[in-house]
């Protein structure tokens, strides 16, 4: 029998080898990023920035400067949650017959949905939400073009306030990527599902990200972001551990499909905590060709690294009507036996229910995630795509009273419910 101690133990003067590039000054990667960080005043400064610039008041100040429209929309929302208007968990459990002061929250699942292109469809939601006595998400994802955001009317501005008012963590993803025209081989939007984790940051454009991110950060105070390459993996690890109070989630176009990808994952996050224990990596997407006894195994390696309760794993409940995965596809019924031994978990909607979905005139499309507002009103798309993101909407509903009728808890919008 093999002996494993001394076959698989990573020797000290390995790991010193590793620890002398990282601390070489000649190491341009490192030395770039340095030079980097204090070209936007070191990490406390830009720290400080970030905070002061994700102060509602701060937001909402700009908006008005700016005489936005979303600014009687935020105020109408503080108003509702202020108000009440608000279905609480109880009496959303007392709906389904459940009593919450039983229901175990020891594995309560993040409610999550993706994504939420355009701010007015929240406020769309938030209605539908007080009028149906719905539960708003715990967590809320963005794929927008982020210069668009900016020049939209401050959608970037008002999307940041509106997830504090909700009590609701997002994430937004930055534009220096694959499909910015850094991967000369890809054909367009309908090439990107082939390419998975090869779309990437090829060449200088992973520093270029880790600019993006600094630059977003500083301005508006967007903390975490989506990563979909190793690379700027390994750059937010190393920019956490020079003082950034970054955070990230990997994205499912990553690729982690088997137990052996995702030890390499959270070993990586292990090896670049802080000595606080702390890591920027959030959370992250399974593939949706995940079975749940690789969940299993994966909880056990997250749990055996330190990061049961510090890395969410995103799970996919449902996808897309096309261009990402063959259909039917929902994965309700399992989350629901998985959840009851699996912590720390979130439900994540991208589509809406199949029997929904195709009764559509236009159901939905991830590679709709990718066109620009212009081009969506131009095609008189926009009450479409809003209506695919309120059927998702519904299918995060679904899922949270299977859920709580199963004993287990949801992590809805905190401030809302």
């Amino acid at each position: 029998m093999l002996d494993n101690k001394d076959l698989l133990k990573i020797s000290a003067k390995d790991i010193d080898i590793v620890n002398q590039i990282l601390t070489n000054t000649d190491n341009k990667l490192v030395k770039d990023l340095t030079n980097l960080i204090e070209k936007f005043g070191g990490a406390d400064a830009i720290n400080e920035k970030a905070k002061q610039a994700k102060k509602p008041d701060v937001l909402m100040q700009q908006l008005k400067d700016m005489k936005s429209p979303y600014v009687a929309d935020l105020e109408w929302l503080m108003e509702q949650k202020d108000n009440k208007a608000f279905v609480s968990m109880n009496e959303y459990c007392e709906n389904l017959g459940v009593d919450y002061e039983k229901i175990d929250s020891k594995n309560a699942v993040t409610l999550e949905i993706s994504a939420l292109q355009f701010f007015p469809w929240l406020i769309s939601q938030a209605k539908k939400a007080i009028k149906n006595k719905e539960l708003m998400p715990g967590r809320i994802i963005r794929v927008r073009n982020m210069v668009e955001q900016t020049q939209d009317n401050g959608d970037i501005l008002a999307t940041a306030l509106a997830m504090q008012i909700i009590g609701a963590s997002y994430v937004e993803a930055l534009d220096t990527r694959g499909t910015d025209g850094s991967n000369i081989h890809l054909g367009g939007g309908e090439t990107i599902t082939g390419y998975f984790g090869g779309i990437g940051q090829p060449n200088d454009h992973a520093f270029k990200w880790a600019e993006e991110y600094l630059n977003y950060y500083t301005k508006y105070g967007i903390q975490q972001v989506l990563n979909i390459n190793s690379g700027t993996v390994l750059l937010g690890y190393l920019m956490h551990r020079l003082g950034i109070d970054i955070e990230f989630k990997i994205s499912v176009y990553v690729g982690n499909d088997n137990p052996y990808f995702i030890f390499w994952t959270l070993m990586t996050a292990r090896l670049f905590a802080r000595n606080d224990n702390s890591t920027p990596l959030v959370g992250f997407n399974l593939s949706n060709s995940v079975n749940n006894n690789t969940i299993r195994q994966a909880n056990k390696l997250r749990a055996d690294l330190g990061f049961e309760d510090k890395v969410r794993f995103e799970h996919h409940i449902t996808e897309t009507y096309k261009s990402i995965v063959v259909q039917p596809y929902n994965r309700r019924d399992e989350l629901v036996e998985l959840a009851k031994e699996v912590p720390n978990i979130s439900a994540k909607h991208e589509g809406g229910e199949i029997e929904v979905e195709k009764t559509r005139e236009h159901p939905s499309d991830i590679l709709e995630y990718f066109m620009s507002k212009k081009d969506v009103m131009d095609n008189n798309l926009m009450s479409h795509l809003e209506t695919n993101y309120l059927d998702k909407h519904y299918s995060v509903n679904l899922t949270a009273k299977a859920l709580l009728k199963a004993n287990i808890d949801v992590l809805a919008a905190q401030n809302l419910h």
